[in-house]
């Protein structure tokens, strides 16, 4: 018999390949702002947020400069500091009243729904939240497509 080249297995080419599990997308937090005028945060979203709602005090501010209201920066605050605001509980959900702000801020809340996305970033070595105003669009697209099924015969003559 003639000798050639041998190829020795080890253990690790007999176990199976690891997979790495995937990354799930990270989960987006919204709220929105009643016609009320209050900001409003959903239970799931305060639950993901990760602080206590009844006994966090927040100072509410925008970007300096700006006229028109886009963002709102929510800053963590203890309690005896003035100008804070309280988050109250309503029946699922959270929320801070802010209708003369958001008026003056030329937000109509009033006639038009809006909603906010939330992103947190550092502000003076606490985590803060960014309120980024999203104004949603009642109005449905018109149907641009083409008409499917049969044709009627009304049409045709």
């Amino acid at each position: 018999m003639k000798l050639t080249s041998l190829k020795f297995f080890s253990p690790k080419e007999n176990s199976k390949p690891v997979v790495e599990k995937k990354v799930s997308k990270p989960t987006i937090l919204k709220g929105y702002i009643s016609p009320a005028g209050k900001l409003v945060f959903p239970d799931k979203t305060v639950d993901k947020l990760g602080f206590d709602p009844s006994n966090t005090h927040f100072k509410i501010g925008s970007q300096a400069g700006k006229r028109k209201l886009s963002s709102l920066y929510l800053v963590p605050a203890s309690s005896d500091e003035s100008d804070v605001f309280q988050m109250t509980k309503a029946a699922k959900s959270y929320s801070i009243p802010l209708g003369v702000i958001l008026k003056s801020g030329g937000v109509d809340y009033a006639t038009t729904k809006h909603s906010f996305i939330i992103n947190s970033f550092e502000y003076e070595g606490v985590t803060a939240y960014e309120l980024q105003l999203v104004k949603e669009s009642a109005d449905k697209p018109a149907y641009t497509g083409k008409p499917r099924g049969r044709k009627r015969k009304d049409a045709q003559q």
